[in-house]
């Protein structure tokens, strides 16, 4: 970004997110200094780079949201809509380096550039740079990839990092066998906390929604008609005494309960993630007693 005028003898402008300012004068002209001028601090222009930085933060989070959204969707991307918002950097860094996936699901490949003819530049797994003009593509999410290892493997050779977490992402395989009738599962309830209020608080965090006594996240599997939500009760609204992690469950649309033979295994990594990530935050006994 470019250098603005700020006051007499300084130049303000955001570096790395934040603001900085130079001198314009005397020995340390056109060095940058080491901390914001005390004569600086209250200045228009100061106050006005700082609201931008918060926006442009708010604005990477947004796209990264975004993003990590379609990936658990399981829902085609237009390429045309890459292509249109790579030139912004917020979007470019949440989409580059991402497995994604063209007209052949056999193909998968790392997503590098995306130009304004709607062209997509991706290494796949051979190491090789190839062009790509699908109408749509998939991100897919980890579950889905083959040989999930390999490709962790090759992402580390290509020193591969991901501002969206997805090759990386943990993942949880429902078991081959399941009830046909059961409904939940109870392998992250009882974690004990302190309250009610810090297990929410725990999944908003973690960016859950806290609906009534649930934390739920919303995930949609490939062929599926419509979405579906996991849920893990955290207990009663306003109830201030301590509580537990309770049992995983996940609903259609209408809010039926859906046996875990129909869960799909987006849906079901997705939930166990939840559980499992709530459930760590629980209260560790200590002692002879633990």
């Amino acid at each position: 970004m470019a250098w603005l005028a700020a006051g007499e003898g300084y130049e303000i402008a955001l570096v790395e997110g934040r603001v900085a300012a130079r001198s314009v004068t005397g020995r340390a002209a056109g060095r940058q200094l080491k901390t914001l001028p005390k004569a600086l601090k209250d200045h228009p222009e100061v106050d006005r780079l700082r609201r931008l930085a918060e926006w442009l933060d708010r604005h990477a989070a947004a796209c990264v949201a975004q993003v990590d959204g379609w990936m658990v969707s399981s829902l085609p991307v237009p390429t045309e809509l890459l292509a249109r918002v790579w030139p912004d950097e917020a979007w470019q860094n949440a989409l580059r380096d991402l497995a994604v996936v063209g007209d052949d699901p056999d193909e998968v490949g790392f997503l590098r550039d995306a130009t304004a003819s709607g062209e997509l530049k991706v290494v796949n797994l051979d190491g090789e740079t190839v062009r790509l003009s699908p109408r749509t593509v998939t991100l897919p999410h980890p579950v889905l990839l083959p040989d999930l290892d390999d490709v962790r493997e090759f992402a580390a050779e290509l020193g591969i990092v991901q501002q969206v977490e997805q090759i990386h992402r943990a993942t949880w395989r429902k078991p081959d066998e399941v009830s046909a009738t059961a409904t939940e599962v109870r392998d992250y309830a009882g974690g004990v906390f302190p309250t009610r209020f810090s297990l929410a608080a725990r999944a908003t965090a973690l960016g859950y929604r806290v609906s009534g006594g649930y934390a739920t996240c919303k995930v949609r599997d490939a062929g599926a008609g419509s979405g579906t939500e996991a849920a893990v009760w955290i207990g009663e609204p306003y109830y201030d005494d301590e509580t537990t992690t309770g049992a995983l469950s996940w609903h259609d649309e209408d809010g039926r309960a859906v046996t875990l033979a129909k869960v799909g295994p987006v849906a079901w990594s997705e939930g166990m993630r939840m559980a499992a990530a709530l459930y760590a935050g629980r209260k560790i006994e200590e002692g002879g007693d633990a």
